[in-house]
């Protein structure tokens, strides 16, 4: 029996919902009609989609036949996560053949890395360019070739991004496979150690390089959970990948035969077959509902506060920060996987991974079991089961019943916290979210003075000079996506988790971000309305006494409600982000986009 808050929740999801999801899934409707949609264009349109096709593909193509898969691929070799996937088209395309279809390679995407471009100027467009990815995989699919669509991505802002353009072509079947976490290296907490050290001053860049090196040492995702993995996480958690495929390492057996499977199953969804699987039903709320749970559940990325309202708007469902914290209240922390604990992702799937983690909610009636899937029985039930080789044939069998170490994954009887990973902040100083997974008890409550700033690098220099060494709040300013298209400001996390280490009280709030990755200081990220649209933190001053505390979700300002309200808003005139290393390309987007609350939007309207 699913939890009566669970249900009131989705339910008022369903009826805000209802006429964006009525028109949206009209327009699936609408696209969807009899055999491959190859039959609608003319003959010299045709050729051109398979002139480059070996005969026996051309004869399939120009038929209405054998379904068409298009592949659209995040791959680039410079990117750990993705460098994986160079192999694959040829795989899928093989594995199509045999299955009685066909695989073109449909388009490419960008995918940048936020821990390349971490405090560099190419971080200000890493949130713009989740949009840029739909619009991307768009144009690849837009020439109408397909039956159904396979996407290959990981990280940050590419997963949601292809998720906003698979419900674009929601009249299409379409599966997420995916490539696999490195193995483990250098423990994070020791990584980390290494990190505050060198912010210090106290080991050189050689000991940093070194560290990190080992840390992230190989091909596939970092091992940390951060927005990589949570995306992968919530992929599953909404039936989207193969029942246990999120974390099997890249260059595998197994990896290989999940992705052929993959394959074989997206072929049967498609309109030719009689298990037809449009996208856009399959990602309804429901499904969304569940892949907040799993945000909540795994202590998972901030970020997807805004990317998940984002997708859930591309498919007509209407979600607001008030629906995560409705959810998170009734959902306990399940999860110790750094940051919010020493293990990594590695032993997280060792422990029973997502089979153990959905097997104790659905046990519990935490989440929706009833939605669409791409497993071959539909429903959340076969997530209980992880994939295996048994004489080189790929199978499914029934996962541990329980955690196999209690110090990663818990239970809802012994949960990790009785409450979600993040938690909604509110109060005179607006609305923003907190990471609260990663925060020890006794630092989740913060009243000190602010020390506000509006440019990060401003707070690394006053680090250096030895100004921050006293209990403070920093009031990072204007670092919202109209500001300069809200870059995370993950760098400074050494140098304040050094700051708290110290016994100084500490604290971070700004309309900008901090990641997936955010560590152990307290936070109050995300906070609308942002700066450049005359958001309250622009009447906060230095010496100003705040009070943040995560645990009830509220955030404040000590002073006078009259006094604030009369103070002068800082308009900050500086254009310096907005030009080099391609930002001055984006200006409407940072023009255009909506709120983070809203999903931080340029492409479509959010009202």
């Amino acid at each position: 029996m699913t939890h009566p808050v669970l249900e009131a929740v989705t339910n008022d999801i369903i009826k805000r919902s209802r006429e964006t999801r009525t028109k949206y899934l009209a327009r699936i409707d609408a696209a969807v009609e009899t055999g491959p949609h190859r039959a609608q264009l003319a003959c010299g349109n045709l050729v051109h989609g398979f002139a480059a096709c070996n005969a026996s593909d051309k004869t399939d193509l120009s038929g209405t036949v054998k379904a068409n898969i298009g592949i659209i691929s995040a791959y680039n070799d410079m990117l750990s996560a993705h460098q994986p996937y160079k192999d694959y088209p040829d795989i899928i395309k093989q594995a199509a053949t045999l299955a009685g279809g066909v695989a073109q390679f449909a388009g490419g995407v960008p995918a940048m890395c936020d821990g390349v471009t971490q405090g560099q100027a190419g971080m200000e467009l890493s949130l713009f360019s989740r949009d840029v990815i739909a619009m991307s995989a768009a144009i690849g699919l837009s020439h109408n070739m397909f039956d159904g669509a396979i996407f290959l991505g990981i990280c940050d802002k590419i997963v949601p991004g292809l998720l906003i353009s698979a419900l674009s072509f929601g009249h299409l079947p379409a599966m997420f496979i995916p490539g696999g976490p490195m193995p483990s290296g250098l423990p994070n907490k020791e990584k980390v150690r290494i990190r505050q050290l060198f912010a210090e001053g106290k080991v050189d860049r050689d000991a940093l390089l070194k560290a990190e090196s080992e840390s992230y040492h190989s091909p596939g995702t970092c091992t940390f959970y951060g927005t990589a993995n949570s995306n992968q996480m919530m992929v599953e958690m909404m039936g989207l990948h193969l029942p246990g495929s999120s974390f099997v390492n890249p260059n595998t057996p197994l990896r290989e035969a999940l992705t052929k499977n993959a394959t074989e199953q997206v072929l049967k969804y498609t309109a030719m077959g009689d298990d037809f699987r449009p996208f856009g039903y399959m990602i309804d709320e429901k499904a969304i509902v569940n892949a907040i749970i799993g945000l909540m559940a795994t202590g998972g990325s901030t970020n997807h506060t805004m990317h998940l309202v984002a997708i859930a708007r591309a498919a007509g469902i209407i979600i607001n920060w008030d629906d995560f914290d409705k959810i998170t209240k009734i959902i306990p922390l399940l999860t110790r996987i750094y940051p919010n604990g020493d293990a990594d992702i590695n032993h997280f799937q060792a422990a029973g991974g997502m089979s153990v983690l959905i097997g104790e909610l659905l046990k519990h009636g935490l989440m929706h079991e009833d939605i669409i899937t791409v497993a071959p029985t539909r429903g959340m039930s076969s997530y209980t089961q992880e994939p295996k080789l048994i004489d080189n044939k790929l199978v499914w069998e029934e996962g541990p019943e329980n955690s196999l170490d209690k110090d990663v994954i818990g239970s809802i009887k012994k949960p990790f916290s009785t409450s979600g990973g993040l938690h909604l902040i509110h109060g005179n100083l607006g609305r923003g979210m907190s990471k609260i997974s990663a925060v020890a008890e006794e630092h989740q409550v913060v009243k000190a003075p602010a020390m506000v700033f509006d440019d990060q690098d401003d707070v690394v220099a006053a680090f250096k000079r030895g100004e921050l060494e006293k209990d403070l709040i920093v009031v990072l300013r204007f670092q919202g996506p109209k500001a300069n298209g809200m870059p995370e400001l993950h760098k400074l996390t050494p140098l304040l988790g050094s700051l708290q280490d110290k016994g100084f009280h500490v604290a971070i709030v700004t309309d900008g971000r901090m990641s997936g990755a955010s560590g152990k200081i307290p936070s109050a990220i995300h906070m609308c309305p942002e700066c450049e649209e005359g958001g309250p933190l622009t009447r906060v001053r230095t010496g100003d006494m705040l009070h943040l505390n995560t645990q009830t979700g509220s955030l404040n300002i000590l002073i006078d409600t009259v006094i604030f309200e009369q103070r002068t808003q800082c308009i900050k005139g500086s254009t310096d982000h907005h030009y080099g290393m391609g930002r001055e390309l984006f200006d409407s987007f940072r023009q255009g986009v909506s709120s983070a609350e809203t999903g931080a939007i340029n492409m479509f309207n959010v009202e």
